[in-house]
């Protein structure tokens, strides 16, 4: 039992540890005269996935390479077809076009290159030295791309702490977010040994669905809020960085083993952001209907890899 309490504590650290961060990083980003535009594409993005960078990298660090994999690649199949799902059975998703011309592209691209990179079953540092490479580009793509838009004048406007305070925040934020981590591996391990199952299973499943909670709440809120955009900008942007930093990041600290299987789950991830251009290309949008075809497919994906 101790253990289940454990692993629940870990999420929470985690997520909360991942808020810390983001709201100590901004304002000393503000302090620094940084725009709120840049912070927005660079600490909170990569704040947001603060929880799955935490699992995968200490899972490499510990030689959980099951777990540092399954994490990425579960969290992504579920940002497609969970969170955009749900979103969508409560309001139909709008689609900008920015996400179908750029984003969703590039998010298969990279799905496509860590497939291609990780064929042999491992990624070893000059993989996860090629993914960080990649992050790179797209972030300076983004910053580029946001600075140009006339939508840089929306900003959102970040609160400034004193210097003192948000540098507390962003040290309690970091090691709440390492010990949420450190929980989260180690009893989600404990599990699988009790029940005789494979860290692979663990990390596709309760570590993936637990890490993905922030976009999953992010995005139905901003659906009930008619911002039906933004359900899909924020969990094919977390996505992107998935596949791209965390993996490239594990990868660079520790060479990354894994079976046959998870390349089949990578294609799965690949699949699965193929459909979501297909369903948006023409239309713009994905429907209720849509939206229930998704979920359904994850209720089977979810179904598969528990029988195989």
């Amino acid at each position: 039992m101790l253990k289940y309490l454990l692993l629940l504590v870990g999420f929470v650290l985690l997520i909360k540890g991942a808020d810390v961060f983001v709201e100590g990083s901004a304002s000393v980003a503000k302090l620094l005269k940084v725009p709120s535009l840049i912070i927005g594409l660079t600490i909170v993005s990569m704040g947001t996935s603060a929880p799955e960078a935490a699992v995968s990298i200490t899972a490499s660090v510990d030689n959980s390479s099951a777990i540092a994999v399954s994490n990425v690649v579960g969290s992504n199949v579920f940002n497609i077809l969970v969170v955009v799902g749900a979103c969508a059975l409560i309001k139909p998703v709008l689609v900008d076009n920015a996400l179908i011309k750029r984003d969703i592209p590039i998010c298969i691209a990279v799905t496509l290159a860590t497939l291609l990179l990780g064929l042999d079953c491992t990624l070893g540092r000059i993989n996860g030295i090629i993914l960080l490479a990649m992050f790179v580009g797209f972030m300076a793509l983004m910053i580029i791309t946001g600075i140009r838009s006339k939508e840089s004048n929306q900003e959102e406007d970040y609160k400034v702490m004193p210097a003192w305070k948000s540098v507390l925040f962003i040290i309690v934020g970091i090691a709440t977010v390492i010990f949420g981590g450190d929980l989260v591996v180690d009893n989600a391990c404990l599990i699988a040994e009790s029940f005789g199952i494979s860290e692979t299973i663990i990390g596709l499943t309760i570590i993936s669905i637990g890490t993905s909670l922030p976009e999953l709440v992010t995005s139905i809120v901003a659906t009930k809020r008619g911002q039906t955009d933004i359900a899909l900008g924020n969990a094919i942007g977390s996505c992107i960085f998935n596949m791209i930093f965390i993996l490239g990041m594990a990868s660079s600290i520790h060479p990354i083993s894994f079976g046959f299987d998870t390349i089949i789950d990578i294609s799965v991830a690949l699949a699965v952001a193929v459909l979501a251009f297909l369903f948006t290309f023409k239309s713009k949008s994905i429907s209720r209907f849509e939206g229930i075809l998704f979920l359904l497919g994850y209720a089977g994906y979810m179904v598969y890899i528990n029988l195989r």
